[in-house]
């Protein structure tokens, strides 16, 4: 796997600070091929676990990052794919932990959690991000057209045994499509599946970056209060990212903007704050990836985004 990028970063998150990004699974490897997906459209979904990748080239990169200087506020397992389809996810943590004092948090969507293997490797972690979208199961379809083995309601009843297993920070995410999950009959069905999952945070989002299906909208900060009454006290809305000063990125300019936006859309000035440099820098940057198709622009919601080039 010579030249493979596994660790991606620092990116400016909006839910952890600066997110040192470790991507273990080929992209759009995915259970869910969600109608929001930033990345696009998944195709063919699996629920397969597979050890993709050699853990001692990721762990050697994630040393590397950490050794850069750099501030690094989370170790974050996201990136192309579901991350739990990765079998190798548990020892991967676990020496990250013996690495480094910094928390490591992995976002999924929380469709394995069914499964004793992944609420084991997933233990291992400081904090976990799982998604809960919708609850009907019709509704689910829609929403997150899942493998066709996947069954929400066992879904849920996973996330609520991982709850009773788990010692660490559990924020659930849910991402809210305007006119398509954000109606108040299913907001109460979130709020009953909540109760029985008992997360430590709720974390509300909508469509911020260029979705999979071009139809899904955001909500307003009216609606998304709206919801967040509803859900009560530990209910949130992912706020923007408050701007902290970063080191420097080390290197090519141009080959950091690039893995950045390689993996998820990003604006000139998320780009800027997470490397460090400034804008006029980052854009300059941007100009020539574009120029040569190592990346392209998109519009969505009246900004513009990077986004890696098709080739």
């Amino acid at each position: 796997m010579a030249g493979h990028r596994f660790v991606y970063g620092p990116v400016a998150s909006r839910r952890l600070g600066f997110s040192l990004g470790v991507d273990i699974i080929p992209f759009k490897t995915c259970t869910l091929d969600c109608l929001y997906c930033q990345l696009g459209s998944t195709g063919r979904t699996t629920v397969r676990r597979r050890s993709w990748f050699p853990p001692r080239e990721i762990l050697a990169q994630v040393r590397a990052a950490l050794d850069s200087g750099q501030r690094i506020d989370v170790i974050t397992f996201s990136g192309s794919g579901e991350p739990t389809l990765n079998k190798d996810l548990g020892r991967i943590i676990r020496a990250i932990k013996r690495m480094t004092r910094i928390p490591v948090a992995v976002l999924t969507n929380g469709t394995l959690l069914t499964r004793r293997d992944v609420r084991r490797d997933l233990a291992a972690a400081d904090i976990v991000v799982p998604s809960l979208d919708a609850v009907p199961a019709g509704l689910f379809r829609r929403v997150n057209r899942p493998h066709p083995s996947l069954l929400n309601a066992k879904i849920i009843d996973g996330l609520a045994r991982f709850r009773d297993e788990y010692r660490g920070e559990i924020r659930l995410e849910i991402m809210l499509v305007k006119g398509v999950n954000d109606s108040p009959n299913h907001i109460e069905a979130l709020k009953a599946a909540v109760a029985r999952i008992r997360p430590d945070r709720i974390e509300l989002n909508t469509v911020v970056r260029p979705p999979a299906d071009r139809r899904a909208a955001p909500l307003g900060p009216a609606d998304l209060r709206r919801v967040r009454a509803v859900l009560g006290p530990r209910a949130e809305a992912v706020a923007s990212f408050a701007r902290r000063k970063q080191a420097p990125a080390a290197g090519a300019l141009e080959r950091a903007v690039l893995a950045t936006v390689g993996r998820r859309p990003q604006t000139a000035e998320d780009i800027a704050v997470a490397l460090g440099r400034h804008r006029d820098e980052v854009l300059k940057a941007l100009s020539a990836l574009v120029g040569r198709g190592r990346a392209r622009t998109v519009v969505h919601g009246g900004r513009t985004y990077f986004a890696g080039g098709r080739g």
